[in-house]
């Protein structure tokens, strides 16, 4: 059987457990060149040695994605060490959970550094690097691929800046699909659930390997062949997504967009304005409740 990324080169960030070690092991399997990008040298190591026993290829980079110049240096690392770059898996993530009256500065700063502005240094540096490529006549077929969450889509009571983060993230991937496809780009975002490290005490619970050996939902290899076919040269026609995935459900989110409209064809009067947003609340959907609400 024909493996999906048969010598595709793939950094995944925060590959060292949970959803990200589950994407570096399957597509380790599918053939592809992974860079295991992770704080923690030691699990990092564990993910590298078990695509290695599996007959795949992976090294291992510590490096702080957080940082544009250390960004850079992953990336490099990948060329240096399998002579390209195909794809980026931006996974790593943090939280700080907080209502938004107990939130700090420093809570707020961690997290948007960590999710927002470390999807964006690994990702400005691999799409230059495939800019050039099409500017000189190179064939590209290059993939983007960002991690949002259900409180990117619809908030999160306790969760501001994990939401505002994610949310951001969704509204990034927009973006860098409607710029960079003419270089060859696509650029997806996924939403998934499974059990991580950010979850295991929170959820710990809710997300508790069945016993009975039903169906594992929570297991974060379910979403793995989602992107598996992301990173594929298959999926070359599919951008600007969000692809919602939990156990064996799949779909794509539907975001923010123009609804039902009152147009007068002259500026409304103040006292005219509660009418019409009272009209509008009866003939527009409402937004999906924010979680925990």
């Amino acid at each position: 059987m024909p493996k999906f990324c048969q010598d595709r080169t793939v950094i995944i960030t925060g590959a060292g457990g949970g959803l990200g070690r589950a994407y570096a092991l399957a597509l380790g399997e599918q053939g592809a060149n992974i860079v295991v990008n992770d704080i923690n040298a030691d699990t990092a190591q564990a993910v590298v040695d078990a695509i290695h026993i599996a007959g795949g290829s992976a090294i291992v980079n510590l490096d702080d994605i957080t940082n544009y110049d250390a960004a850079f240096d992953i990336v490099k690392s990948a060329i240096d060490r399998f002579g390209g770059l195909h794809a980026v898996i931006n996974n790593a993530g943090n939280n700080r959970d907080r209502m938004f009256t107990s939130l700090s500065e420093d809570d707020w700063d961690q997290v948007i550094r960590v999710h927002l502005k470390g999807h964006f240094c690994i990702s400005s540096h691999a799409a230059k690097y495939w800019r050039q490529q099409s500017k000189t006549g190179k064939s590209v077929n290059a993939r983007i691929i960002n991690t949002s969450s259900g409180a990117g889509l619809q908030g999160s009571v306790g969760q501001s800046n994990y939401s505002a983060a994610k949310g951001g993230i969704l509204t990034l991937t927009l973006n860098q699909a409607a710029e960079l496809g003419r270089y060859g780009i696509t650029a997806n975002a996924i939403a998934p659930q499974g059990r991580t490290g950010m979850t295991k005490e929170v959820f710990a619970d809710m997300m508790k390997i069945p016993e009975d050996g039903s169906f594992d939902k929570f297991d974060p290899a379910n979403v793995a062949p989602l992107i598996c076919y992301l990173v594929s040269e298959k999926s070359a026609h599919v951008s600007g997504q969000c692809f919602e995935s939990f156990g064996g459900k799949l779909s794509i989110a539907q975001g923010w967009k123009t609804g039902p409209v009152k147009d007068k064809g002259a500026r409304y009067e103040i006292s005219e304005i509660g009418d019409v947003i009272a009209a509008l609340e009866a003939i527009t959907p409402p937004a999906q409740k924010v979680y925990g609400s």
